[in-house]
């Protein structure tokens, strides 16, 4: 396996300077945040274009990464691909399929997203939607020869994207209803377990359940806050008792983790998303936490 890390938490640095320190603090991967390069989508951790893929030199870039030893694990873009409005749905799915035209150029096999979701409309509301939407996006994937990689996050955090959050791919049993409706073999997760933390899901028993469909792993963790978790109860959604911390400094077992990754025979790139608000504001605090999340997963990851 490889560490790497998702550019986003970086984005006022260049693709080229987030390379050298990268390189020079012993990564090996880079997940490039590939957002539309208008910076139209302001969500944390989202907006960010260090490839824009509308207008990029492919043999470029490879020459950059291959300068510093860097794999590109993964191009990364996460919208609502389900968006209740219907130009905001059309543009991220437009621009998904770039992403994924880009990862063909760039000889990238994997492109993270999100499946998306209307939060104020039911499971099997949305579901319906994803059956319409997600078979035509897989097979424009597919016939470039790249794999979509949907995270499992829910997207609710905050009241905003309350009920349902903004994310439909959350759990084991939509896992397997999206993978019987699309079976192709290049529709797959990009694995967190962090957001299996906070919903009480046995994040070991998911990689060996869905082992041949994990294509990309993030290395997030998760502390729960009990006292909120006391106050608001398991109803409120995880709002505001679930809190994104760096590797190491939540309730993930990483031995426990990495091993069933080992077990399932995954060798490829462990990438630290990085979303903790205690390692945030300067360069240098960012540049902190994602070395303390190297210094955790590094005795595993080899």
């Amino acid at each position: 396996m490889k560490l790497g890390l998702l550019t986003a938490a970086f984005p006022d640095l260049t693709l080229e300077e987030i390379a050298i320190w990268a390189h020079d603090n012993g990564f090996e991967a880079l997940e490039i945040a590939c957002w539309p390069s208008s910076g139209s989508e302001h969500r944390r951790y989202a907006g960010v274009a260090h490839v824009d893929v509308h207008d990029f030199n492919a043999k470029e870039v490879r020459k950059l990464l291959g300068r510093y030893d860097l794999e590109i694990s993964s191009l990364a873009y996460y919208p609502n691909n389900l968006d209740p409005d219907a130009d905001t749905r059309q543009a991220a799915n437009d621009h998904l399929r770039r992403v994924v035209e880009a990862a063909q150029l760039l000889g990238v096999e994997t492109v993270g997203t999100f499946v998306g979701r209307d939060q104020r409309r039911s499971v099997a509301e949305n579901l319906e939607d994803f059956k319409r939407v997600w078979p035509p996006l897989v097979r424009h994937a597919r016939e470039h020869g790249v794999r979509i990689a949907i995270e499992n996050c829910p997207m609710i955090f905050s009241a905003d994207e309350w009920p349902g959050g903004r994310n439909l791919a959350y759990s084991p049993a939509l896992w397997r209803q999206m993978f019987e409706i699309i079976p192709d073999e290049n529709f797959g997760l990009n694995f967190d377990p962090s957001h299996l933390v906070w919903q009480f899901i046995d994040y070991t028993r998911a990689v060996r359940e869905f082992a041949p469909r994990i294509f990309h792993v993030h290395a997030k963790d998760m502390e729960i806050d009990r006292d909120r978790l006391y106050d608001e109860g398991v109803m409120s959604l995880g709002l505001g008792w679930q809190v994104p911390r760096l590797p190491g400094l939540g309730e993930v077992r990483w031995d426990r983790f990495i091993s069933a990754l080992y077990a399932i025979g995954y060798d490829w790139v462990v990438s630290i998303e990085h979303e903790d608000r205690n390692f945030e504001g300067e360069l240098e605090l960012v540049q902190r936490g994602f070395l303390l999340a190297r210094n955790t997963l590094r005795p595993l990851v080899v």
